[in-house]
């Protein structure tokens, strides 16, 4: 996910799309507690793509 194609959303988008990524870093989490997560690389990925979201909820909001 790169972040000029999330300054082309709108913020109804990029709340749409926070809300699906929080819920997959939950999941990965919950597998990861659990000894089901193959590939632990995933938890930083999803923790980039959230940041990366609000960065552009904010430069949408100003």
């Amino acid at each position: 996910m790169n972040y000029s194609d999330l300054a082309e959303k709108t913020a109804a988008e990029l709340n749409a799309m926070l809300k699906e990524k929080k819920t997959e870093l939950f999941t990965l989490k919950i597998k990861q507690k659990m000894m089901q997560l193959q590939n632990t690389s995933e938890l930083k990925v999803a923790k980039k793509d959230i940041a990366k979201i609000n960065t552009a909820l904010t430069a949408v909001a100003n």
